[in-house]
């Protein structure tokens, strides 16, 4: 291994939102980690719903009061053709 080019490596702790532990070994010191195999449905067997709302139902409620507005159709003006006079 080449000197001073690699980042500095940490035993540290990375914890859960749920209150899980785990000693690890990082570049970073301290990690915070949203799911784990604790809480993870993959590992735990039970399937936790948390975006209840799809893409489309967050939409349709997020534009629900909102009228959509007509555009109208722009008119072309009309220019008289010159008529050559034919020989």
């Amino acid at each position: 291994m080449r000197e001073k080019i690699h980042p500095k490596y940490f035993n540290t702790t990375a914890t859960c939102a749920c209150g899980a532990v785990y000693e690890i070994g990082s570049s970073r010191e301290n990690l915070r980690v949203d799911i784990c195999s604790n809480c993870h449905p993959l590992f735990t067997g039970k399937q936790k719903l948390i975006d209840a709302e799809g893409r489309v139902q967050k939409f349709q409620k997020k534009y629900a009061g909102v009228t959509p507005v007509k555009k109208t159709a722009k008119k072309k003006k009309t220019t008289a053709k010159k008529t050559a006079g034919k020989k």
